[in-house]
């Protein structure tokens, strides 16, 4: 399949070319193209320039305020609330970071909620943006309801990712991302794109048969969550917490307050803040987390979570990028190129 090769900043560049032109301002797409450019840097493809057309489709609506002003208050001594002011989550993440670490390291622990926000990109960078401040930290989001519960058909949960990353000083932090189910929606639409086939488990189709067509769970079909009902288990978590707990939209309420325009749902994120050095181990608890690190690396062909991300970083900071050729044109076209 054919590519085009660029540089990061080229990258980057295009990204706010892309959001700017419509609708988009300065600031926020910035925010975004800082977001999707880190993803092409991890090789993280599904949550890069992948997901600009949505993003613009999202600015064209109207559904999306490309202008927002996202604005940090508090709810308690230890909970700080961004509202998104309707706008993309990435600037909003920036906006309340500062005060969520402050309540952090004050308190021990703090949390995060982000209210009225979309939310198209993966997880990762806001938890290792705070590993590396030295505070471990929870993410968790909710999408469109594009997952059963188990033994049903009708779509319920998001794919409803959740990360955690580990400070490690002096070193990288450990960082994983997920979804509760088996597949990443963004993987199983680029499967669909290329027309390549996705693994027994990741979905049904329309009459609720196990299916290794891409297509076919996308139109119609569902998603399916990781382990059965040990995944759906910490779908309908993360609903509680992105939802009822702290005033937002579940997957189906999502759904039914969007425009359809193929962009990113509205809703809400959880980040969870804990400070290790406040706990029971005090500053010991590096070098006892290494003594778990350092056993688990023992097995040969073993590797931490988010390893292969910052071995990518390696490459793509000297090499570029590649994109499909296919997904530049569309880029282009966005910007009247």
């Amino acid at each position: 399949m054919q590519s085009v090769t660029m540089s990061l900043d080229e990258a980057h560049a295009l990204a706010v070319r892309c959001l700017t032109q419509h609708g988009a301002d300065e600031e926020n797409a910035r925010a975004v193209a800082d977001i999707v450019t880190a993803a092409e840097r991890d090789l993280c493809h599904s949550h890069g320039l992948f997901r600009i057309p949505g993003y613009v489709a999202s600015l064209k609506s109207g559904k999306v305020n490309g202008k927002a002003r996202p604005a940090v208050s508090d709810l308690a001594p230890s909970v700080v609330r961004v509202a998104g002011d309707n706008g993309f989550a990435p600037l909003a993440l920036e906006v309340g970071r500062a005060a969520l670490v402050e309540r952090a390291k004050s308190n021990g622990i703090a949390a995060l909620a982000l209210n009225d926000i979309y939310h198209f990109a993966a997880l990762w960078p806001e938890t290792e943006a705070l590993a590396e401040q030295g505070l471990a930290a929870f993410a968790f989001t909710a999408a469109f309801p594009y997952v059963v519960a188990p033994g049903g058909r009708t779509p319920i949960f998001g794919t409803n990712p959740m990360a955690f990353a580990w400070p490690r000083p002096g070193k990288h932090p450990m960082v994983f991302d997920q979804a509760s189910s088996t597949m990443a929606r963004g993987e199983i639409m680029i499967a669909a794109r290329d027309g390549h086939s996705v693994p027994y488990g990741a979905g049904i189709d329309s009459n609720g048969k196990d299916t290794t067509d891409p297509k076919a769970i996308l139109d119609g079909g569902a998603q399916l969550a990781f382990g059965g009902y040990k995944g759906a288990a910490l779908a309908m978590m993360v609903e509680l917490l992105v939802g009822a707990l702290i005033g937002d939209k579940l997957s189906f309420e999502a759904e039914a307050a969007d425009n359809g325009d193929g962009g990113p749902p509205v809703g809400g994120e959880l980040i969870i803040a804990l400070d290790p050095a406040r706990f029971g181990d005090g500053e010991g608890f590096a070098a006892h987390a290494d003594l778990l690190f350092e056993r688990i690396l023992s097995d040969e062909g073993v590797r931490l979570p988010g390893d292969r991300r910052r071995k990518a970083r390696e490459t793509t900071a000297r090499d570029g990028i590649r994109v499909q050729e296919s997904l530049s044109r569309t880029l282009l076209e966005l910007i009247g190129s």
